[in-house]
């Protein structure tokens, strides 16, 4: 015979019965009478069962969970761990550590490094992934766009980078298969953003800080339109060579000038893609075609064809055509010539012209901007320019697409006289 009993404070029942001269509990988990009496009356159909032998009890079972069960269980169900649900910080690390062996360049992979830490620092690293939706996604949008780098709200082009890098890395989780659903990225809205100034001459920008009412940001950003018109260009190369730089500092900003390549470009070159006889230079290319490295071959000025003979006459050895034999102002010490790193180039392209009016210059890329603007200037082709410059986009292109002042008050005389 079994009874029911009710726990005086938590207010569950029990089931209560005898066996084998012993009174036994067994919690039937509820605190509802009318479930308690069906789970009882189940109970002592099966009590009687197994009194009558047509339920045979296992050993070492559990009697009051066997009764309860039906005959099904011996003991208490062991726990099934739950599923694991993936994090955005675990997607984050799988990725990054497969894109790590080479599918993706080291620069390109810190840009998507830095583009995830800001997105994880938005949802946390333990966000469950599953559960991302286009309002944690515009969460994001909306906390990076107050963001304010040197004094400007951070553009709609860097929130939108780095929403692209967020979806490769969830489309690369699909493909994976550790994600079923597509990215959440659909409606998300950003904010407007005003299109970079066209390329403007010193005489130009100057004219405009000189007017006064321009905070510092916006002068900053008027530098970064800078191209230098073609004397400028020999004044400061000039300035170069008669500055105490690094001897690899000349040649390397005088073909930086005259053929408008791209500072990684230039420290990717070696000796032997300098081609004196069809004068010309190979450049080695990693972000045009997506899942290989390109080349393209620019055509090299008499000027520059002698400044790099001179150059390769005290070259310090080595494979790549820029590098240093001693290293000043670092603690490495190297034993053979090795090429010269990024943050070198910078750090002695900016020493070369501190104390200067040359200081305005943002860095190498005014070099790019100037041979682009001109070459467009006397008339090239846009396509020629095109493939010197390694363009891919109509946008990339058309900030390039640019006539010097004088250029253009001389083409409209010629239709208004």
């Amino acid at each position: 015979m079994a009874w029911l009993e009710e726990h005086p404070t938590s207010g569950h029942f029990k089931i209560c019965f005898r066996w084998g001269g012993k009174k036994i509990k067994k919690t039937v988990k509820t605190r509802k009478r009318s479930d308690a009496e069906a789970a009882l009356t189940r109970f002592q159909e099966n009590l009687h069962l197994l009194e009558r032998g047509r339920l045979e009890l296992p050993p070492d079972a559990d009697i009051g969970t066997f009764l309860l069960s039906d005959g099904k269980l011996t003991g208490q169900p062991a726990d099934t761990p739950s599923a694991h649900i993936l994090t955005v910080g675990e997607l984050r690390d799988e990725y990054l550590a497969v894109h790590s062996n080479g599918a993706m360049e080291e620069n390109s992979l810190a840009t998507v490094r830095l583009h995830l830490r800001q997105v994880i620092a938005t949802l946390g690293k333990s966000f469950r992934i599953v559960s991302l939706t286009p309002g944690d996604l515009q969460k994001h949008i909306d906390r990076r766009a107050r963001k304010r780098y040197r004094g400007r709200p951070l553009s709609a082009v860097t929130l939108r980078k780095e929403m692209a890098s967020f979806r490769a890395c969830w489309n690369w989780g699909v493909q994976a298969g550790r994600l079923k659903n597509p990215f959440p990225g659909r409606g998300l809205k950003y904010p407007k953003t005003n299109e970079k100034p066209p390329f403007q001459t010193r005489a130009e920008i100057e004219r405009q800080i000189a007017r006064g009412g321009l905070a510092d940001a916006e002068i900053r950003q008027l530098w970064d339109s800078l191209f230098l018109t073609r004397p400028e260009i020999e004044q400061l190369l000039q300035h170069v060579h008669d500055s105490q730089a690094q001897p690899f500092l000349y040649p390397m900003a005088c073909l930086a000038a005259h053929t408008g390549a791209r500072r990684s470009e230039l420290l990717r070159v070696r000796v032997d893609d300098v081609d004196f006889t069809s004068g010309t230079v190979l450049l080695h290319e990693k972000k045009r075609a997506r899942g290989r490295r390109t080349t393209r071959r620019v055509p090299l000025s008499a000027f520059v064809q002698t400044v790099l003979r001179n150059w390769l006459a005290v070259h310090p050895g080595g494979q790549h055509l820029f590098c240093q034999g001693e290293v000043i102002r670092s603690k490495t010490h190297r034993e053979e010539p090795i090429a010269v790193t990024r943050d070198e180039a910078h750090d002695h392209f900016r020493r070369a012209f501190e104390g200067s009016s040359w200081a305005v210059l943002r860095g190498w890329h005014v070099l790019r901007h100037s041979f682009a603007s001109n070459c467009a200037a006397a008339g090239i082709d846009q396509r020629v320019i095109n493939e010197w410059m390694g363009h891919q986009t109509e946008e990339m292109v058309r900030r390039y697409r640019h006539l010097c002042p004088d250029q253009q008050r001389q083409a409209i005389d010629l239709v208004f006289g």
